[in-house]
């Protein structure tokens, strides 16, 4: 039985039932990172030691009788932007390649109540800036459906991991696409929570209005486990909500009767490939059959969102890596003759060339002169995109639209043209925009084999909503039982 490819529900039932150690799982996993790390490059850092440490405490604590939490000797991989205690934390930049944080985010505190077993920090772009892991200062990882593609990015190496079998589930960090994109070029689940449902403690900032963490999973089932744990209030993270959090799993039903589905027109693009426009319309059709009504809605903000995205990433972006100066914490230069030459030579020496442009862009648009003109109208076209949602979510259930406009692109492909690099995120931005919950799930796969995502978006903090939507049309659908032929051993 290869138990690194079953989902994170059969494996704890199998522990439950005494069927297999966590041992026995948490060796398998690391044997399948020995077998294909070195194809994928997943991972920036492993703990075996500290996770088999691990795995034998929750064996012996089992075998004493005692229960394990929700996600007990679960093995699971974490973006590299998110901070554990005394373990690197690179955010994909040399500028923090020796940083080891004091404190663990609020997220990984609820994984080791849950009894969940960490297993590595995966690679990422630069400080979550990209859409394919390209940008990562350390690795390129590869997709593993095909390994000259990119596997989405800016969590392109927890989708990676879940799709090859290193990992049963991950976390990823979404604030533009950067769980839901990666999720559906690598085939498996990615969701992005409502802003506020989950901490952002420990989380390092990208653009803090629009950052959300979220799970990467095998399955619907999986997702909605993971979710559960990382839900809720939490005081060290102001932006976080006290709406209550109920039991996913108990939403999870496989009809949709008497719901409406809108699909907005403005999310059908010139330039989107023929083989996703297909696999959405064909999504659309099973979803009518199980019951869901549904119907072409319009949100006519939809065409602003990519320029007024872009203005509020960057400028949140410049102000939150302004605290990286080299006197702190992180790289220092070993040149430099006076404290501004220092403060330059560092940020020159630690930041890639994308990290820097945003920099450069953010800056810009806070410039004296310039902030009401750029920030100020960016956040009034922000308010108008989050009311076309609210809009639709008066007579609608749900929305649903492509992930992106084409299947995983050649690694090297885009990284001459930053504008076709940010069209990738042009479907996904408009839901960190609102602070509305999003979900990638499978929905076929190209002629070369790569798959393609369907994206799901619900108002704010209905994620059973989204689940159960997501939930439906999966167990009506086999592309989520597909496993990456090149990488099976």
């Amino acid at each position: 039985m290869k138990l690194y490819r079953l989902p994170a529900h059969q494996l704890h039932q199998l522990i439950q039932d005494r069927e297999i150690s966590i041992q026995e799982l948490t060796r398998s996993i690391f044997q399948r990172i020995e077998e294909v790390e070195d194809k994928i490059k997943a991972f920036l850092s492993l703990d075996e030691e500290g996770a088999m440490e691990e795995a034998g405490r929750l064996d012996r604590k089992l075998s004493q009788g005692e229960r394990l939490g929700p996600l007990g000797g679960i093995p699971i991989a974490v973006k590299d932007i998110i901070c554990l205690k005394g373990r690197r934390t690179t955010c994909g930049s040399r500028i923090l390649e020796d940083f080891c944080p004091p404190y663990s985010a609020t997220v990984l505190q609820r994984l080791k109540e849950a009894d969940a077993i960490i297993v590595g920090k995966t690679n990422m772009d630069e400080f979550a800036m990209g859409s394919s892991t390209e940008n990562s200062a350390f690795q390129v990882t590869r997709n593993p459906w095909n390994l000259a593609s990119i596997p989405g990015g800016s969590s392109g190496g927890s989708a990676a991991a879940v799709a090859s079998g290193e990992t049963v589930m991950a976390l990823g960090s979404d604030t533009g696409g950067s769980i839901r994109q990666p999720a559906s070029f690598c085939g498996v689940v990615g969701l992005k929570p409502t802003y506020g449902r989950v901490s952002r403690y420990g989380l390092v900032a990208f653009a803090s209005s629009l950052d959300q963490i979220g799970p990467i999973t095998r399955d619907i089932r999986d997702c909605a486990m993971l979710l559960e744990v990382l839900s809720g209030r939490d005081g060290l993270d102001s932006t976080s909500l006290d709406y209550p959090v109920p039991s996913y799993l108990e939403y999870l039903v496989p009809d949709l009767k008497d719901m409406r589905i809108g699909l907005p027109r403005e999310y059908f693009v010139p330039g989107m490939s023929y083989e996703v426009r297909e696999a959405i319309v064909q999504a659309t059709g099973v979803l009518g059959k199980l019951g869901a009504e549904v119907e072409e809605v319009s949100l006519p903000h939809t065409e602003y969102a990519i320029a007024t995205y872009y203005l509020i990433a960057t400028a949140e972006a410049s102000s939150n890596l302004a605290r990286y100066d080299g006197v702190g914490y992180g790289l220092r230069t070993r040149e430099g003759n006076n404290l501004v030459e220092m403060y330059k030579k560092s940020r020159q020496e630690g930041f890639g060339e994308e990290v820097k442009r945003r920099i450069m862009l953010g800056t810009y648009i806070l410039s004296k002169g310039y902030y009401e003109d750029y920030y100020g109208r960016a956040r009034k076209v922000r308010t108008l995109v989050r009311q076309d949602f609210e809009e639709v979510f008066q007579s609608h259930d749900a929305v649903v639209t492509p992930v992106s406009p084409t299947v995983a692109f050649k690694i090297g492909e885009k990284m001459d043209d930053p504008l076709k690099m940010y069209l990738s995120d042009i479907f996904t931005i408009s839901a960190n925009l609102a602070g509305i919950p999003g979900i990638s799930i499978p929905c076929g796969y190209s002629r070369e084999g790569l798959p393609i995502g369907l994206q799901i978006l619900t108002k704010a903090f209905d994620e059973t909503t989204l689940l159960r939507v997501a939930y439906a049309y999966e167990q009506n659908t086999h592309w989520h039982k597909r496993e990456p032929e090149d990488l099976q051993t």
